[in-house]
């Protein structure tokens, strides 16, 4: 069955950077578009982004956009979220996702 864990959440100050990560299982990973989204606390799920199976197609989110880079690595199976430039806005339990199914997230909380 299909599997997503994330992995790399934490505490981080404002301006500063962190990487998460998903390793995934159970499909075929490199033929799978993966995306992100994230949940803040009593705001509804936002999408982050994607990335295209091959990693030549990668879409972002606005309010994210030219902070975040999402990055895959077919050989492991795993899908990257590297975010810079924080904010306190960006506090939330971010998610990732393949076809129809999401990992149980992994929380990221920007303060200082």
């Amino acid at each position: 069955q299909v599997q997503l864990v994330e992995s790399g959440g934490g505490r981080v100050q404002p301006g500063g950077s962190l990487t998460l990560s998903c390793a995934a299982s159970g499909f075929s990973f490199k033929y799978t578009l993966m995306k992100w989204s994230r949940q803040a606390p009593g705001k509804e799920r936002e999408w982050v982004g994607s990335i295209s199976a091959a990693g030549d197609t990668i879409l972002y989110g606005d309010s994210v956009k030219g902070r975040f880079t999402i990055s895959r690595a077919n050989v492991n199976n795993t899908v990257y979220l590297q975010m810079n430039s924080l904010k306190p806005e960006d506090t939330a339990v971010y998610y990732c996702g393949a076809m129809n199914v999401w990992g149980k997230g992994t929380l990221v909380t920007v303060s200082s």
